[in-house]
């Protein structure tokens, strides 16, 4: 591009030179020489500066070209580069899938485990259930057929107790009756031998007053005694003696009789209290089985109410099967047992 613009330059300044020398004919050749050398040095001042351009085009050129290489150079390795990054990121990835694929495995393969597990925890829970269910049952029906023959027994010892404190009360009344009637023979007996002893007191008197005419007595074994003490004033008071003495002994007998009566009925008393204590124990005894029975069937209600439909189903007519039962020995033991207030009346 200089060159050519040289070329033009040089072109222009000989079309200007024709054209001047064709113009002015007239001017002399000092002037024309002045100009020439003018023009030679200005054309040598332009050549230079093409030069001087084309030094500049040339460094210029080299420096494109060294650009365009080092574009060229940065492309490749941009290039490289990407490729680099390319193959790195599908490493990533691929180590990233092969990651997420192991993962996913696992997952499963845990997720299975797990599922097996909790299946085979859940079967055992079941079978475990069951059992628990069917021991509970057990054991319940044993509690109940347990509770069931206590309260039989406890019942038959409230009956026996009963009838043994019945059977005290009736030998309590013979004793009392024959003690009766036992100090009412030794009464008569006793007023029968002191009107004998008066009656004797009577005939001494009149025998000792004189009266010697012999009375007849009864045909008895005492009214002979008698008549022979009247006759024997020592045989007399030998009787009188003998009668003291036994109306010392029978007033012992009395004495020894209305204290075993008191011990009797101290003995009987006792019995008596120790009965109702007992009879009260047994009371206490079978409220404590009445509430133990309570609470098992609340806590079967309970149990019933905590499983599920299919057990309640199965526990409900059981349980219904054994209140009336229940109620039953309840009626029962409020049959046989009797109040307090009456045993008191009683006794």
């Amino acid at each position: 591009m200089a060159s050519m613009h040289c070329d033009s330059a040089s072109e222009s300044d000989a079309s200007s030179i024709d054209g001047s020398s064709s113009a002015s004919v007239g001017l002399s050749f000092g002037s024309l020489k002045c100009r020439m050398d003018s023009l030679l040095q200005e054309k040598r001042v332009l050549r230079m500066e093409a030069e001087t351009l084309k030094l500049s085009i040339k460094s210029l050129q080299q420096e494109n070209q060294s650009l365009r290489r080092a574009s060229v150079n940065i492309q490749a390795q941009a290039e490289q580069e990407e490729e680099y990054i390319t193959n790195t990121m599908l490493k990533k990835i691929q180590s990233l899938q092969q990651e997420k694929e192991r993962l996913a495995q696992s997952y499963e393969q845990e997720e299975e485990h797990l599922t097996n597990d909790l299946t085979k925890r859940l079967r055992t829970l079941q079978q475990e259930k069951v059992d628990l269910e069917a021991q509970l049952e057990r054991e319940q029906e044993a509690q109940v057929n347990k509770l069931l023959k206590r309260i039989d027994r406890l019942e038959n010892e409230v009956t026996a107790k009963q009838s043994a404190l019945d059977q005290l009360r009736q030998e309590k009344v013979a004793l009392e009756n024959s003690l009766e009637q036992e100090q009412e023979s030794l009464v008569n007996r006793l007023w029968k031998q002191m009107e004998k002893l008066e009656a004797e007191k009577k005939n001494l008197q009149k025998r000792l007053e004189g009266d010697q005419q012999p009375q007849r007595r009864l045909s008895s074994t005492s009214d002979m005694q008698v008549e022979c003490s009247l006759d024997d004033p020592e045989a007399m008071l030998s009787n009188i003696n003998q009668l003291k003495a036994d109306l010392g002994n029978l007033r012992k007998q009395l004495d020894s009789a209305k204290a075993g009566h008191r011990a009797s009925m101290s003995r009987l008393e006792h019995e008596e209290r120790s009965l109702q204590a007992e009879n009260a124990c047994l009371r206490e005894r079978l409220d404590d089985e009445e509430l133990k029975r309570d609470r098992l069937t609340r806590n079967l209600s309970e149990s019933d109410a905590g499983s599920d439909a299919g057990v309640a189903m199965e526990t409900e007519p059981k349980r219904q099967q054994l209140e009336p039962l229940c109620l039953q020995c309840q009626k029962r033991r409020q049959n046989l047992i009797p109040s307090p207030s009456g045993s008191g009346g009683n006794s």
